[in-house]
C-alpha cells in the first residue's frame, strides 16, 4: 500500500486539559518578566506561531532569538504541567488504532504536529504513545503547518524507501489548518471532531473523511485495519 499516516496531537489524539497553554504562559512570563495571557485559540497553530503572535499582541519585541527563548522556557515548564493536569485525556479509539497499525510493513506512522519535537514527546509520554511514532514534522522546525506536513511526508517516504510520488498520504487532524495542509501537499485529510471545531465548520474545508472519533468504522476502512 505504501501508506504514510501523519497524526496531529492536541485535539486529535489527546487533550492535555490546558497544560500546554499554562506552560506557554509560564514561558512568556519568564522571558518577558510579567504575566501575558494570549487572547486567541491555539488550535491548529504551531508553537513558534503561537509565541510570535503572543509577543506581538503584548507589544513585545519579536525576533527568532526571543521566540527561541520562550520556546525553551515553555519546554522547561511543560513536563510539570502535563504531569499534574487533572483533565488529561487520551481520546476514544486512539490506543486501539495505533496498536493495530504498529509493526505493519505496508505503512509508516508519524506526527504532523505544531508541537515542538520535545513538547510532542512530553505530551505523548504521559499517554504512553511515543513508541508508535517513528518520525514527523514539528512546530520547532517550521512556523507554517503546510511546510511541516510536507517535511513529515518526505521523512515517511524515506523510511519506506519510496519516492513521495509513489506513496499514499493521510493527514489526521482536528482543525482546518490540518485539512488545508493536507490539501496543499496532495494528501488526503481525515478530520476528527474531538477538538474545538464543530463538524459543520470542518465540513466547509472539505476533508475527504470526517468522523466524530478515531473509533469510527470509517477510520478502519481508510487505513485498512
Amino acid at each position: 500500500m505504501n501508506l504514510i499516516i501523519l497524526f496531529d496531537i492536541d485535539g486529535t489524539l489527546i487533550s492535555t486539559g490546558g497544560a500546554g497553554r499554562r506552560a506557554i504562559q509560564a514561558g512568556l512570563r519568564e522571558v518577558v518578566g510579567r504575566p501575558i495571557t494570549p487572547g486567541f485559540s491555539f488550535a491548529g497553530m504551531t508553537d513558534r506561531a503561537i509565541m510570535r503572535r503572543a509577543l506581538v499582541e503584548a507589544g513585545q519585541p519579536v525576533d527568532e532569538g526571543r521566540i527561541d527563548a520562550v520556546l525553551q522556557a515553555y519546554l522547561k515548564e511543560l513536563p510539570r504541567q502535563v504531569e499534574e493536569a487533572p483533565d488529561f485525556e487520551v481520546f476514544s479509539g486512539v490506543s486501539p488504532l495505533l496498536k493495530r497499525l504498529d509493526g505493519r510493513d505496508d505503512l509508516v506512522v508519524g506526527l504532523g504536529t505544531g508541537n515542538a519535537r520535545r513538547g510532542a514527546e512530553i505530551k505523548l509520554g504521559r499517554a504512553g504513545l511515543n513508541r508508535y511514532f517513528r518520525f514527523g514534522g514539528f512546530g520547532c522546525e517550521f512556523e507554517c503547518r503546510k511546510e511541516l506536513i510536507g517535511e513529515g511526508i518526505k521523512r515517511g517516504a524515506r523510511l519506506m524507501g519510496r519516492p513521495v510520488s509513489n506513496c499514499r498520504v493521510v493527514v489526521v487532524g482536528d482543525t482546518p489548518a490540518d485539512i488545508e495542509a493536507a490539501h496543499h501537499n496532495g494528501a488526503d485529510a481525515l478530520a476528527v471532531t474531538t477538538g474545538s471545531w464543530e463538524r459543520s465548520r470542518l465540513e466547509d474545508y472539505r476533508p475527504r473523511w470526517l468522523v466524530d472519533s478515531l473509533n469510527d468504522e470509517v477510520v478502519r476502512s481508510v487505513i485498512g485495519c
